[in-house]
């Protein structure tokens, strides 16, 4: 039996004069962005346990095998071997940034090794800053991936990490730290600028490689070969005791006409000559040195195909690995192309982030000494020298600049070329030659030369003909 109430809810609902309100709450608890929709899990970063294992393992083969270590180290020596330098066109904003590199705790000459080694081995890489409040001098920290429990991402944007979540220590403490961005907090929307004031541990840089745009976690450069390094050793370990195996042999000692009792006696007497010892008997008595028989067919060939897989797999040429094979000097340099397609890809990113580390410096000293900088003043731009991976055949783009040039003075000559189209043509052959120019302004240098050379020239005709 319906009540009043019943009654008089059903009368104001078909009438359209009940308010309805919404229940007021607290819907966001500090842990909410480790839940995961029970409909769908899009992450696609690896499980935390088998993250940690990765890490791990990687760290491991590094230590231990010799195909992982030159994985590893050879990129490092090719893209850090001669040095790396931050450059600023303003001479007070240069001298912070020296102050900063060649800080005794930075160290960054050699710090930079180390930062790009382990971002290869772990995947990714996390340095907490400390700020100096008084002069806003920058100092890096260390955090090991091996303590980061979660890297939280922009709700509306999973591809941007806001902040960092350490594991629980002993005591069941964590730190949460917000990644720093070279940005206004406006750049975010309203749920990550919330998230982000709850980061209050710190600020942090946070990196990472072989990542995707809908994960969080970088990824190993060794993942992938992991089970086949392993493997490769395995194989290399079975070929040494086979080997050892192989060199054994013993002495087989055939006595005719004898009967048990005097094989017996016989053998109880016996004695294994030595080398270059004397054994002396009758032509009853044969002595052979029997080896095992393994069927030890050469495995060279099943080596190199181990070997070649997880190079290949790394892009590494076999000859990087003290294998020649059928490779020759000209065959090598076409081998050589994609590993350096992929280093230059590496040393872009090592590039980006040194920038990225450079402009918050300078942002810091800025803020804290009363400087306002312009983000468009080109006064102020950080960017990185990296060193040259490989020589330049600088013989064979001087013949093809040579070349270049001939033909666009004759095409511009016969009309068939502009001044501009020419000028871009020879900009991008110079530019093999390491001379980097804008053709817009190369242009305008050109005929500002052409105009000055103009004017002198006009100049010595006036003062020879008044010398006349």
């Amino acid at each position: 039996m319906a009540t009043k109430t019943d009654t008089k809810t059903a009368q104001a609902a078909e009438s359209g004069t009940e308010k309805f309100i919404e229940a007021a709450g607290s819907s966001i608890d500090p842990d909410e962005e480790q839940w995961r929709p029970l409909t769908g899990n899009n992450d696609r970063d690896l499980e935390p346990m088998k993250q940690d294992r990765m890490q791990k393992l990687a760290k491991f083969l590094w230590e231990s095998n010799l195909i992982a270590d030159r994985i590893i180290e050879l990129p490092l020596a090719f893209m850090l071997s001669d040095g790396v330098r931050l450059k600023v066109p303003d001479d007070e904003a240069q001298a912070i940034i020296e102050k900063f590199w060649y800080d005794p705790i930075n160290n960054m000459d050699l710090s930079l090794e180390e930062f790009a080694r382990e971002l290869a081995l772990f995947g990714e890489q996390c340095y907490p800053v400390f700020v100096n409040q008084v002069n806003g001098h920058v100092r890096l920290g260390y955090l090991d991936p091996a303590e980061i429990d979660d890297v939280i991402t922009d709700p509306d944007n999973k591809r941007q990490p806001i902040g960092i979540k350490t594991k629980k220590d002993s005591k069941g403490n964590y730190r949460r730290f917000k990644v720093i961005i070279n940005a206004d907090e406006s750049v975010f929307g309203a749920r990550a600028r919330r998230k982000r004031k709850t980061f209050t541990d710190g600020e942090c840089f946070y990196f990472r490689i072989r990542g995707l745009a809908s994960g969080a976690r970088g990824r190993s450069d060794l993942l992938p070969q992991m089970d086949w390094l392993d493997a490769y050793d395995q194989f290399l370990f079975g070929e040494l005791d086979r080997n050892q195996g192989l060199r054994a042999f013993m002495w087989d000692v055939l006595i005719k006409g004898a009967n048990e009792d005097e094989i017996k006696a016989k053998a109880k007497n016996i004695q294994v000559p030595q080398s270059g010892g004397v054994r002396v008997h009758n032509e009853s008595e044969e002595w052979t040195a029997l080896v095992p028989e393994m069927n030890a067919a050469d495995t060279s060939q099943s080596a190199r195909l181990f070997r070649n897989h997880v190079l290949g797999g790394a892009t590494i040429p076999e000859h990087w690995f003290g294998g020649g094979g059928d490779v020759n000097r000209s065959t090598a340099g076409e081998m050589d192309e994609p590993t350096f397609k992929i280093l230059a890809a590496r040393q872009r990113r090592l590039k980006y982030m040194l920038e990225v580390i450079g402009t918050f410096v300078i942002s810091m000293w800025a803020q804290f000494n009363n400087r306002t900088i312009d983000p468009s003043d080109r006064e102020f731009w950080v960017t990185c020298e990296l060193p040259e991976m490989v020589q330049r055949d600088t013989t064979k783009y001087a013949s093809a600049m040579q070349q270049v040039v001939g033909a666009c003075v004759a095409a511009m000559n016969a009309k068939l070329m502009t001044r501009e189209v020419a000028i871009e043509i020879i900009v991008a052959t110079a530019r093999r030659l390491g001379v980097d120019k804008e053709p817009a302004q190369l242009l305008k240098e050109v005929e500002a030369m052409i105009t000055k050379q103009k004017t002198d020239d006009a100049d010595v005709d006036l003062d020879v003909g008044v010398g006349g």
